[in-house]
């Protein structure tokens, strides 16, 4: 059979491949791959904003590259994806450091050091296109601004220095200083969450800085499941066929974090969009919350009742053919045979998740959490949720138990006002209003929950037979009562005395 060999043109090629839709963040991460894989346990990170000259400059003190591997390195395709690989090689395609350094630059330079030898690589992109045929030039010198930027972290020993230049994808016309220090953190808060397995503890496997080598440069990892927070809860980790490891997560919820914590529990984007699956690989986040298009019937969208529902599964890297990693690492797909059990093991989280989530709690001024009487029952059926008066409620059932013959009537003011309960728009206010601070303790108590206040007081010492005290502790548990400590508190002994007194 006749052939003939069609090698692709440089410069077209090259072209193309830079609309592969990274990110800053992700393109820097595709880099911090090959770092780890050279096992590098110190990267540091250097932005220098200079107008259209500016760039981005990645060191590692990783085991370095000969002039021979680094010329395998700046292949595109340097690896089969189908041969094996190490279990903690990052890469797959051979593509990550090329296709990832071009997408955001028209100059990626390479220097590496072995012992005392450096040794300079460059792909330039207008040296491509200017270039005559399809040859693909690769420099073997640098460009002497390039030599000068990359000499100051190999002399502070730093084995391999990765250096773009000409950000034409970051800065762009319009683009200031003010936005390129938003850009740093921006890709810090992609890197804390992408790389955060290998920052964390007092012995991280690796440590991560940006622009500075002190622990105010350095970056923190951001944990997407609040592992330490007391509230948090966990499955038991579940293996599935291939070594796949999957653990559900339920977070707190609000009423249950600070202002500080429920501000670092959103991380990048917010609460809504980091709902679903955490997909690692070697440790590595590929997939950022997603529920991976599975559902029941059609895929899960994300909403706000299932927002503290976080699931991590982990891969072997020998399982990439079959969850569809793509070369960008941020998608993946499971397999047919593992759908329905990750549907169901979903399905349990999310509904825990959703039953926190609508647990509208408050916590007491000195911190103490106590079990509270809701006035209000939610039952389910086919056709949905309903939502009744609870009769058992103190309230509600000593009116009805004093209002003699009109308790019928009553009963019937009820039922009005279960079967007209405005639902749709109680949720979009709850909504919008979802990330507002837990309810406030003992602000401002009506006047006429005030006098219901004390109408139960009476009842229960003068009906019941209470002592005051015990008649307080009884008040501080049913909804709205249990929101107002202070109030209850200052009940006096005598109720008459405080007939008519506002606390």
């Amino acid at each position: 059979m006749k052939t003939k060999s069609c090698p692709p043109r440089a410069s077209a090629m090259i072209e193309s491949l830079r609309g592969m839709g990274y990110t800053t963040g992700s393109a820097i991460a595709d880099v911090i791959d090959n770092s780890i894989s050279a096992r590098a346990t110190v990267i540091q990170l250097d932005f220098g904003w200079n107008g259209k000259d500016s760039f981005i400059r990645i060191s590692d003190n990783g085991h370095g590259l000969t002039a021979e591997k680094l010329d395998q390195a700046m292949v595109l395709g340097s690896t089969n994806p189908l041969e094996s690989r190490s279990t903690s090689d990052l890469g797959r395609f051979g593509m990550g450091l090329k296709t990832a350094s071009l997408s955001q630059c028209r100059r990626l330079t390479v220097a590496a050091k072995v012992d005392t030898e450096v040794n300079y690589r460059c792909w330039d992109l207008d040296v491509l296109a200017t270039s005559t045929g399809d040859e693909w030039t690769l420099l073997l010198e640098p460009f002497l601004s390039s030599r000068g930027l990359c000499q100051e972290p190999l002399e502070s020993g730093f084995a391999t220095v990765v250096l773009w230049e000409g950000l034409d994808k970051v800065v762009t016309p319009g683009f200031q200083e003010r936005d390129f220090f938003d850009l740093i953190d921006e890709v810090e808060r992609h890197l804390a969450m992408t790389f955060h397995r290998f920052l964390e503890g007092q012995s991280p496997q690796v440590r991560l800085y940006i622009n500075g080598n002190t622990q105010n440069e350095r970056v923190r990892p951001w944990d997407p499941f609040m592992c330490s927070h007391d509230a948090t809860m966990a499955t038991p980790v579940e293996i599935l066929h291939g070594g796949v490891a999957v653990q559900g997560y339920v977070l707190p919820h609000r009423d249950k974090m600070s202002n500080a914590e429920f501000e670092a529990g959103s991380g990048p984007a917010g609460w809504v969009s980091r709902q679903g699956f955490y997909v690692y690989r070697g440790n590595r986040l590929l997939v950022t919350g997603s529920w991976l298009g599975l559902g029941e019937g059609r895929p899960w969208p994300k909403d706000d009742l299932h927002r503290l529902a976080r699931i991590s599964l982990d891969l072997p890297n020998t399982l990439d053919h079959e969850w569809r990693i793509d070369i960008k690492k941020s998608t993946a797909r499971p397999p047919v045979h593992l759908r329905s059990r990750l549907v169901e093991l979903a399905k349990s989280v999310r509904a825990d998740a959703r039953r926190v989530f609508t647990h509208r709690g408050e916590v007491r001024s000195d911190g103490e959490t106590r079990m509270t009487f809701p006035a209000w029952m939610v039952s389910t059926s086919t056709v949905g949720a309903r939502y009744r008066i609870d009769e058992a409620h103190p309230v509600i059932a000593r009116i009805l138990e004093e209002s003699g013959p009109y308790a019928g009537r009553i009963r019937q003011l009820l039922r009005v006002i279960e079967e007209t309960v405005p639902i749709q728009r109680i949720w979009l206010d709850s909504a919008e209003t979802v990330d507002k601070d837990p309810l406030p303790i003992d602000e401002g108590v009506p006047d006429d929950l005030m006098e219901l206040l004390r109408d139960e007081y009476r009842s229960l010492i003068t009906s019941k037979g209470l002592s005051p005290d015990q008649a307080r502790r009884q008040l501080s548990r049913p909804t709205p009562f249990h929101r107002f400590p202070k109030a209850i508190a200052m009940l006096g002994d005598n109720q008459q005395q405080n007939a008519g007194a506002t606390p």
